[in-house]
């Protein structure tokens, strides 16, 4: 039992990629088709993409085990992917533009940390 739950875990973040994947080739084939699509279909197309990559990039985190440095990277990092999600996902909200805003301090923010080695490489 135990060793399912372990391969599980292993396993949800790769799921959620392949999915990422998957959600990632709709939204571009609504760009060539956008007929076969409902309308306002391109903001779901869009957000959802973000969001899944967000959780699938906290699953990582969590399947590994990762330090509380590598968590709270990761979760910045993740708030960023949801942030621009939300921008795509109801973009005439009046708070659309500082959604998208925050993402970019965060992303800024996340490659910043990379930039300066923080968290350090665990060994």
């Amino acid at each position: 039992m135990r060793s399912g739950l372990i391969r599980l875990r292993a396993q949800a973040p790769v799921s959620l990629g392949v999915l990422t994947l998957l959600a990632s080739v709709v939204l571009l084939v609504w760009n060539f088709r956008p007929n076969l699509f409902p309308v306002r279909a391109h903001d779901v197309l869009g957000a959802l993409p973000l969001a899944l990559i967000a959780v699938a990039c906290l699953a990582q985190q969590a399947a590994r085990r990762a330090g509380w440095r590598d968590l709270v990277k990761a979760t910045l990092l993740a708030a960023a992917f949801l942030f621009w999600a939300a921008n795509q996902l109801w973009p005439e909200l009046p708070q659309a533009t500082l959604f998208n805003d925050i993402a970019i301090v965060l992303f800024v923010l996340d490659v910043f940390f990379a930039l300066v080695g923080w968290p350090a490489p665990t060994e």
